[in-house]
């Protein structure tokens, strides 16, 4: 990945061993690195150093890291990596829940943390490929891929990171089923191939924010055991100028 030294890493931990742990590798990758001990610190620290990314510890004394997240997701959509030493089925969905973007259990190894970083980097610089212009999904849906905006009756629906690249996938194959691992592999990358429960959820937050009833999705359907599959909605424009 280029330019990894204009990449800024925000690490949040109160655990100042951890911290110096962190840094010592991240610094050996190119990173720069910004430190924080505690929910306050971390706060302000967002606005000072304005980071690419955030490392944010769960178990902190003053702010738990959920709380931290809730309060950084009123002001901005910087890709957050939630450290937790628990690594509990609970506690993961909880954070991606709260607008994390990603999850490392402690302990982990320094080649694990960087592949995590890198891969969250990548998904949230989002190409928009050859889709350009305003899409017309049906009069309620319109896409703009490379002005990153999505109409929806007539107003901008705000999308996560990782919601808009799954967005961009499912648009990009509409009509076409796309299995799990393909999501898996394009959206979050490689280094994610026995994480299928990042597809369903993510999925679920594009449906509670696109679809008009989505427990009976009109958009984004599923192939059960397969995958997902956009509404194929050229075909369905091509069939109504025909009637």
């Amino acid at each position: 990945m280029a330019d990894l030294d204009r990449r800024r890493i925000l690490v949040v931990d109160d655990e100042e061993r951890m911290v110096r742990f962190i840094r010592m590798n991240l610094e050996h990758d190119g990173f720069q690195v910004g430190e924080a001990f505690n929910g306050k610190q971390a706060i302000q620290k967002i606005r000072d150093f304005t980071p690419d990314l955030i490392l944010l510890d769960v178990m902190m004394p003053d702010i738990d890291g959920f709380d931290v997240l809730e309060t950084i997701r009123d002001f901005s959509n910087v890709p957050v990596i939630m450290l937790t030493a628990k690594g509990e089925e609970d506690d993961r969905v909880r954070g991606l829940e709260h607008g994390a973007d990603d999850y490392i259990t402690k302990p982990f190894s320094p080649r694990e943390l960087v592949s995590r970083i890198k891969a969250v980097l990548r998904r949230t610089e989002g190409a928009t490929g050859s889709m350009h212009g305003l899409i017309e999904i049906d009069k309620r849906l319109k896409i703009d891929f490379e002005r990153r905006e999505i109409w929806l009756e007539g107003k901008l629906v705000k999308l996560r990171p990782t919601e808009y690249r799954l967005l961009y996938h499912l648009v990009q194959n509409a009509g076409w089923v796309v299995s799990h691992d393909q999501l898996l592999q394009k959206v979050w990358g490689y280094e994610y191939r026995d994480e299928p429960h990042y597809v369903r959820l993510y999925i679920n937050y594009l449906r509670q924010k696109l679809e008009k009833d989505p427990a009976n999705p009109q958009y984004i359907l599923t192939e059960r055991g397969v995958g997902y599959r956009f509404v194929d909605f050229k075909r369905n424009k091509e069939d109504k100028e025909t009637e």
